[in-house]
């Protein structure tokens, strides 16, 4: 049998065991095998953290000059391995996203013009080929505001397109509260399609040149602080507030932000700004499950509500979740949060 830490144990366990593995292994152990029993009433979940490359895009990549820097697998590209993952694993629906490596950083506004196009008509047609298996999130050429606008009503009501996919930062530059790009959080807004959030990969958008090193941590630490920085931003710059209709999914279970959400209410009383407590704010936004520990889940749906948490696994890279139902069902939590966790937020979020 297999954890999410990967390690394989026998189908049965002593005394001994349980006094070797201690109260944490054992509960990942026991929660294993409840999943492995509850998989047999078939793929359910809608997994919003996804990533894909498809075939067009790593070409236009290619051409435009910034190859894939990850080592790709069948399931990254090919729908049919994908499917077969996702049935094995208990999902239903994948949104479909594009990973750090989305480029912006790398390529010509032109080049990226090209590939956001080639991408998106990619997503739809995968929707369109199986409607119940995937949906689309709008990736938008964010070098120039003036492409990404006419990309996204472009895009727009095109079959399976359900949400926006967009990174916190370019190269240190918060691109998302600089006037020019109003115009289009303003359209996202009107067009009702949630906004996904992910980190760029690559040199330029390293969060911390301090998380480099032998071991480098741009990624576990990184990618977190990048996402409790662009939460925090949305709040202290009044975004939030200009945009009441705004939903955003923030990856990575909210990065360090539900963590520090108190410390940033303890810094307001020296301002006026946000104009309200930080806590009304935490409900603003919606968290993946990737927090790996299920002490740190259970404290997330406490602290926000299991009616804002969605499945996330990160699929087959790196920080991927092996089984990414598995820590929701092993919570034995009440049937209903369970099952606006699995799927019940996403349906709503999404319109599905």
């Amino acid at each position: 049998m297999e954890t999410r830490e990967g390690t394989r144990h026998g189908p049965g366990l002593g005394r001994r065991d349980v006094m070797t593995l201690g109260a944490g292994a054992l509960f990942a152990v026991a929660g294993a095998r409840l999943w492995a029993q509850g998989r047999a009433r078939g793929p359910v979940s809608v997994d919003v953290h996804t990533h894909w490359f498809p075939p067009a895009f790593i070409k236009a990549r290619a051409e435009a000059g910034a190859a894939i820097v990850t080592e790709l697998i069948p399931e990254d590209s090919d729908l049919t391995a994908r499917r077969r993952w996702m049935d094995e694993h208990g999902i239903q629906t994948h949104v479909l996203t594009l990973s750090g490596n989305m480029g912006w950083s790398f390529v010509s506004p032109e080049a990226g013009n090209r590939i956001a196009t080639i991408v998106n008509d990619a997503a739809s047609e995968a929707h369109q080929a199986f409607p119940d298996r995937f949906i689309g999130s709008i990736e938008l050429p964010i070098r120039d505001p003036g492409f990404a606008l006419k990309e996204l009503n472009r895009v727009a009501g095109r079959p399976g397109m359900r949400a926006v996919h967009l990174p916190n930062s370019i190269e240190g530059r918060d691109y998302l509260f600089e006037p020019a790009f109003q115009p289009i959080l303003e359209r996202i807004e009107q067009l009702g399609y949630p906004i996904l959030f992910h980190p760029l990969d690559g040199e330029p958008n390293i969060y911390s040149r301090r998380l480099l090193g032998d071991v480098s941590l741009t990624n576990p630490l990184g990618f977190p602080f990048e996402t409790a920085t662009v939460a925090a931003k949305f709040i202290v710059t009044g975004t939030l507030d200009r945009f009441p209709k705004l939903d955003i999914v923030l990856p990575h279970s909210g990065g360090a932000f539900p963590y520090v959400a108190g410390r940033l209410q303890h810094a307001r009383r020296a301002s006026n700004v946000p104009p309200r407590p930080i806590r009304e704010y935490l409900r603003r936004f919606h968290y993946d499950t990737m927090t790996f520990y299920p002490e740190t889940l259970r404290f997330l749906i406490s602290l926000v509500g299991s009616d804002r948490l969605l499945i996330g696994s990160d699929n087959f890279h790196g920080m991927n979740v092996d089984e990414p139902n598995a820590m929701v069902e092993d919570l034995n939590l009440p049937a209903a949060d369970r099952d606006r966790i699995l799927f019940g937020n996403a349906r709503r979020l999404f319109r599905l």
